[in-house]
């Protein structure tokens, strides 16, 4: 069966950026997802369509393919206010390099990374982490299935912690915590 739309996808993979492993799947606990409905990027996907069980992947994004050039507009400067909880500074959070989650106007959540800390703002930098990168993702097909009825409705059944660096490779672990159902 080749891998089209509708279709759950289950693979192995590694994606490495700037010549280190940044995030891979291995056969114990592969990528599983329903192919087309926009839960990985266009172009990764657009790689793998029409392949079969044990085909083999070695393809590169470039930025502009994966999460995007880095946005200078995205790096905002936010009263340290926003951070008080029960009338105190959550200090513990606030340190260069940490992943905040944070809600946007729509009451999405939107992970931001801590750029600097000052007296009365906090810079943060909610570009993509992979924002400006490019990408290259090597993998292997391990099996291609009719979506059911149920998947195609409510989605798949996942565990959490497939993949390592924190991202399961469709962004459902934003931050280190993952959208699980």
């Amino acid at each position: 069966m080749k891998i089209s739309d509708n279709k759950v996808v289950s693979l192995i993979y590694e994606l490495e950026v700037d010549g280190q492993i940044a995030d891979s799947c291995d056969a114990s606990r592969p990528l599983e997802f329903i192919f087309g409905i926009g839960h990985l990027l266009p172009k990764f996907e657009a790689n793998i369509e029409g392949k079969t069980v044990g085909d083999k992947f070695d393809f590169r994004l470039t930025a502009a393919e994966g999460y995007g050039e880095r946005d200078p507009r995205a790096i905002i400067d936010l009263p340290k206010t926003i951070f008080m909880q029960d009338g105190h500074l959550a200090e513990e959070i606030l340190f260069e390099g940490n992943v905040i989650p944070m809600m946007n106007a729509d009451g999405g959540v939107m992970p931001g990374t801590v750029v600097k800390v000052g007296e009365e703002h906090v810079t943060m930098d909610f570009n993509h982490q992979m924002a400006g990168k490019d990408l290259h993702f090597t993998g292997e097909i391990l099996k291609v299935r009719e979506a059911t009825e149920d998947e195609l409705k409510n989605g798949l059944k996942r565990s959490c912690g497939g993949c390592q660096g924190g991202n399961c490779g469709d962004g459902g672990c934003e931050g280190g915590n993952c959208d699980c159902k």
